[in-house]
């Protein structure tokens, strides 16, 4: 059992945890190949507890006992094969003429939010590639310094974090806004390193009931894997409100 808190720089909504990195770091506690599941938002500069199991898992609780999330190994099925990747300046050029390159998704977000501070925040987005069916995108991320070890490489849950975002992106871009990151599994093949330019894939799968299946990957250059994840993302219920990007850039 171990204490952990997830700072503020972080976050996802205004008062908790963002999805993706706080999905990298329980899969950290599992080997890193792991499949993580959010049951409750997760506070922020709030320590929460790390609880071990001997199959392998780990569960994460508040100070009262309840359940925050999950995380065992990944499965293969759990992480879907990655699509082609476009060149780099396909990428840029295809994230920058999608919705989110001029609004965020989420106003505030350590993944998407273009308004923070380089280094800071990612500002991840992606745009629909040219071509290819509706609901895949791609888009660019330089890492930054900031956010890099002793040896310019970019820690795990820093690349989930970057990999968070783009897969609810790829569902609006196909016209099906959806909610909350429910469970995203993945692996970092190799660290990106900070100052590299890599390629941001994200692509729409299935869908069942409210939950809006999708896959991400990063890539070098060169084409090479770097990262990759298969994301289920909750959508809101039919009674609710679907959300929505006004030219403000909040999310409503």
């Amino acid at each position: 059992m171990t204490t952990i808190s997830i700072p503020r720089q972080f976050r996802g909504p205004p008062f908790t945890a963002n999805g993706g990195y706080l999905c990298g770091v329980l899969s950290n506690a599992v080997g890193g190949r792991g499949t993580s599941m959010l049951r409750s938002g997760v506070p922020l500069d709030t320590e929460v507890t790390l609880t071990f199991a001997d199959d392998g898992s780990a569960a994460l609780t508040n100070a009262e006992g309840t359940l925050l999330g999950t995380a065992k190994p990944a499965d293969d099925a759990s992480i879907p094969p990655p699509i082609a990747p476009p060149s780099v300046a396909d990428a840029r050029r295809f994230g920058d003429t999608g919705v989110f390159a001029k609004r965020p998704l989420h106003r505030g977000c350590f993944s998407c939010c273009i308004e923070r501070e380089a280094g800071e925040g990612l500002g991840v987005f992606v745009g629909p590639i040219e071509g290819a069916p509706e609901g895949r995108c791609a888009g660019v991320w330089t890492p930054h310094a900031n956010f890099a070890d002793a040896d310019g490489l970019i820690p795990d849950e820093i690349t989930w974090g970057a990999l968070d975002c783009p897969g609810s992106m790829a569902w609006f871009e196909k016209g099906t806004p959806v909610g909350l990151l429910g469970t995203m599994s993945g692996e970092v093949v190799e660290k990106p390193r900070a100052g590299e330019t890599y390629v941001v894939t994200a692509w729409t799968l299935a869908s069942e009931g409210r939950k809006h299946y999708a896959g991400v990957a990063l890539h070098d250059a060169n084409g090479r894997l770097m990262a990759r994840g298969g994301q289920i993302w909750i959508a809101r219920a039919p009674a609710a409100a679907a959300p929505r990007v006004d030219t403000q850039g909040v999310t409503a």
